[in-house]
């Protein structure tokens, strides 16, 4: 795998294989080890981290006494956030599938101002914050070099069908 997951996809234990949109939870649950109960992420019954979808970011703003408007002016609704203890870590997940041309060409080329986004928005919290797209096949074609660097240009990364689970923070099953 090179540097910004610009390498093929890993099918067996060491990630998550992604065919088509999916709940990252649910494809969590069927990796030896793994438990998921609500939001809560275990391995070998400790629990290593936490997921907010959606608004479910929100909530846990909330819960920790942050008002977002404090810092940022508009929502963002990640596909997923992976709060990972061990390394203090908010991954932000984005999962981008696509089949034509279309809309999510221009949403590729957002992570930067996002991830600066979600950075501000953690900032009273202490966390540290990743921006990861998972890409189906289709972001392959040569025509998405120059968005496929620049991605990788700006500290965001991307990983084709997959994601590995070392490269964000979590336990390879045994």
């Amino acid at each position: 795998m090179k540097k910004g997951g610009t390498g093929g996809s890993v099918t067996s234990q060491n990630g998550i294989s992604f065919e088509k949109r999916v709940d990252i939870l649910s494809k969590l649950k069927e990796l030896p080890g793994y438990a998921v109960d609500g939001n809560v992420i275990l391995y070998e019954n400790k629990i290593v981290a936490y997921s907010f979808a959606k608004g479910g970011l929100y909530k846990h703003l909330k819960e920790r006494g942050v008002d977002w408007e404090d810092y940022i002016s508009k929502r963002l609704l990640p596909d997923d956030a992976i709060y990972v203890l061990r390394d203090n870590t908010l991954y932000i997940i984005e999962i981008k599938f696509q089949t034509t041309p279309g809309s999510v060409d221009e949403k590729l080329q957002t992570c930067d101002f996002k991830k600066k986004q979600y950075k501000k928005l953690f900032s009273s919290l202490n966390y540290e914050v990743e921006y990861i797209y998972i890409l189906n096949n289709w972001f392959k074609h040569k025509s998405y070099k120059d968005v496929r660097d620049y991605i990788i240009s700006v500290g965001c990364y991307f990983y084709f069908e997959h994601l590995p689970l070392e490269k964000i923070g979590l336990p390879l099953p045994k």
